[in-house]
């Protein structure tokens, strides 16, 4: 599955009724460590077809930046059922994002 482009719009449907996990990857063009990790993040979304991979950009998503207290990117969290399950901050290599999905 390709990776989403996540906004304040639509994520409600995206991230909060999705009906399996979502990691969710906020980051911006500009970011160096976020340069590092969205490779990865999009191997993982052609690879798993069990979970939803969006990414929300947050110099265009400050809103969702704000609600979810991102101070530091790449920020990743895992949603399930429509809450945070588990949150990662900083470039991370790919085992360590798999993890944060069991």
């Amino acid at each position: 599955m390709s990776v989403q482009t996540i906004t304040k719009e639509n994520f409600e449907e995206l991230v909060l009724h999705a009906a399996q996990p979502v990691l969710v990857d906020f980051w911006a063009p500009w970011c160096g460590p976020c340069r590092m990790v969205s490779p990865i993040v999009d191997q993982i979304a052609e690879e798993r077809d069990d979970i939803v991979v969006g990414k929300v950009n947050v110099d265009e998503q400050p809103e969702l930046a704000m609600q979810f207290s991102v101070m530091s990117i790449p920020t990743l969290l895992v949603f399930k059922g429509g809450e945070v399950a588990s949150k990662a901050v900083g470039a991370r290599p790919k085992e360590d994002l798999l993890a944060l999905l069991e």
